[in-house]
């Protein structure tokens, strides 16, 4: 990693000097480790690793990529002439330079701080943690299957650019997540979760994964037993997981900028315009606590806080330099890259809803008989970010019955579209809660990154539920 760093300002100096108008050089090196049991058998016990430097050119109106794992001086006119190659390759003809004087480099660091370094835990000690939640829970009643998996990553970048970028990242995420499969009868229900910190093994040391392991296993134990929900329209109560997974799918990729460049987008000429209730304020955020940080993007951009949604009104798309450009706007710190094997896309960071000031009792006040919808468990689903469509299947949820809580109803999807439903959020709750996850993340173009996702409960007037 040193070795890089210390080549990539000559890299830099030296697409400049071969006729790079702009350029970004990123060295990265992420290590991850992964142990999974899957009904009582070690299935997975590996690290992985990817390093090396990847290049970035600006020609004209064009962008142009290479990358390398191993890399020394003799290589670096090789490199630089096949970025640039690529570059002249796609150019049509525009003498458009794509970084104008209004993008602005990033200076700085940001360091995981963390008191236990995951990679020193000796290795016997997390492969017994997993196996023992996995096999405990083998036993408990109605359990037919479980896969319980550990999961750390560090993630080390540092990135330069002729637009003065100077930046190093280090990033450490750790969790564990956790899937129980219940029978009851002829049914059988899944359910999984996952809890991810940002910093070292001293949060596996002190979190009680006992607890959570069984909360899960009981929870599919318990829907396996439960009935299905009436289709039908409802008066709905969302929690902060599910509404995190429904602004980031269903709003979220609306509001990249490439989707909205490339006539994809449902938000496309909207600025300006309504699109939610005046109690919706979306943004997306780099730093937010529990959320993955992003202090930098990949083009060495700074991640400020973005208002994609202010009041109801949109108010902003996500950007890179390049994406900006197109539309007339200015990075907002959204170009991210799976790693140095791939160039930048334009990427959420951590894209949530703000809270507001009401207590999540008062969300279910009112209601006479409706849904509480909740994201533990939620499946997969389809969306539509050219018309805003979405289906989602969600985790196991409760009927509404007089303002309570009532029965455990199983199977349930949601549908809709997504506009539509942010205008018929009629109340907001004050307990904003933002996640990440260290075993997935959002993918796109061929491409995985950490993101994360949250908001708080909002009660939605109308919204359309149905089962499996």
């Amino acid at each position: 990693m040193e070795y890089l760093v210390d080549l990539a300002e000559k890299i830099l100096n030296e697409a400049l000097n071969r006729g790079a108008q702009d350029a970004i050089v990123r060295v990265q090196e992420k290590v991850y480790e992964s142990i999974v049991f899957d009904n009582g058998i070690l299935r997975v016990c590996s690290i992985s690793r990817v390093s090396g430097l990847g290049l970035t050119v600006f020609v004209g109106g064009s962008v142009g990529y290479s990358y390398a794992s191993i890399v020394d001086r003799d290589s670096i006119p090789k490199i630089v002439d096949e970025a640039i190659s690529v570059a002249k390759a796609l150019e049509y003809g525009s003498e458009k330079r794509l970084v104008g004087e209004e993008v602005k480099g990033a200076r700085g660091s940001y360091r995981t701080e963390f008191k236990v370094n995951p990679f020193d835990v000796d290795l016997e000690t997390k492969v017994k943690l997993v196996n023992n939640l996995n096999n405990e829970s083998m036993k408990k009643e109605g359990i037919v299957s479980a896969f319980t998996r550990y999961g750390c990553e560090i993630d080390r970048k540092y990135i330069v650019s002729s637009f003065c970028s100077k930046v190093q990242v280090e990033v450490v995420a750790i969790g564990l997540s956790h899937l129980a499969v219940a029978r009851y009868g002829d049914i059988v229900e899944r359910v999984g979760d996952q809890k991810t910190f940002i910093g070292g093994y001293e949060f596996i040391e002190k979190f009680d994964w006992s607890s959570f392991v069984n909360e899960i296993n009981d929870l599919a134990y318990r829907a396996s037993q439960a009935s299905t929900i009436t289709p039908g329209v409802y008066q709905a109560v969302v929690d902060n997981e599910l509404v995190g997974l429904l602004l980031h799918e269903a709003f979220g990729h609306a509001s990249e900028g490439d989707a909205v460049y490339s006539d994809l987008s449902v938000l496309k000429g909207r600025l300006g315009q309504v699109v939610a209730s005046e109690k919706v304020t979306i943004v997306d955020d780099g730093m937010v606590s529990g959320g993955y940080p992003v202090p930098f993007d990949d083009d060495g951009i700074e991640k400020k806080v973005t208002y994609i949604v202010k009041n109801g009104v949109l108010a902003g798309y996500l950007n890179s330099i390049v994406t900006a450009k197109k539309l007339g706007q200015i990075p907002t710190g959204n170009a991210r890259a799976q790693d140095i094997t791939f160039n930048t896309i334009v990427r959420q960071t951590n894209f949530y809803m703000l809270s507001e000031d009401a207590k999540v009792e008062e969300l279910f006040e009112g209601i006479d008989y409706g849904v509480y919808l909740k994201g533990r468990g939620a499946g997969g689903g389809q969306v539509n970010p050219a018309l805003g469509t979405f289906t989602f299947g969600v985790g196991p949820s409760y009927i509404i019955r007089k303002g309570e809580m009532g029965e455990l109803v199983r199977s349930v999807i949601v549908s809709g579209n997504i506009l539509e439903v942010l205008k018929n959020v009629d109340m907001v709750a004050n307990d904003l809660n933002v996640t990440t996850s260290v075993f997935g993340g959002c993918g796109k173009m061929g491409q995985m990154v950490r993101v994360g996702d949250g908001g708080p409960h909002v009660r939605v007037k109308k919204l359309v539920v149905g089962s499996r």
